[in-house]
């Protein structure tokens, strides 16, 4: 369960290329809610990333919506499971072997 100091600290924004992604793998009547998604509950609220800025996010948020495949309620998982451990996420996503590795990850468009 959340408590309400998490629930508190959001942000910071989604930086140029999680947009990207997200745009790619949501459709259009989706996509702000997926945003907002990450920005409010996957961010500087996830346990020990209180200090990260919007290019250190890109790690777990980019593993949430390769999670997601563009899927509001996997993407809703992706972030209660990164809220939970994001360590989990992270292997999930296979971006556990460097810390660059989600660099390389493109989505592709669903049809």
């Amino acid at each position: 369960m959340e408590g309400p100091s998490r629930k508190a600290i959001v942000g910071p924004r989604l930086s140029p290329e999680t947009i990207r992604r997200l745009d790619i793998l949501f459709r259009p009547e989706d996509r702000e809610q997926a945003k907002a998604l990450l920005y409010e509950r996957c961010g500087n609220n996830l346990p020990l990333l209180e200090k990260n800025d919007m290019y250190q996010l890109e790690r777990f948020r980019f593993a949430a919506l390769k999670y997601s495949d563009g899927d509001l309620s996997m993407l809703e998982a992706a972030v209660k499971l990164a809220q939970e451990d994001w360590r989990d996420l992270v292997v999930t996503a296979g971006f556990a072997d460097g810390v660059e590795g989600h660099q390389q990850w493109e989505p592709q468009r669903r049809s």
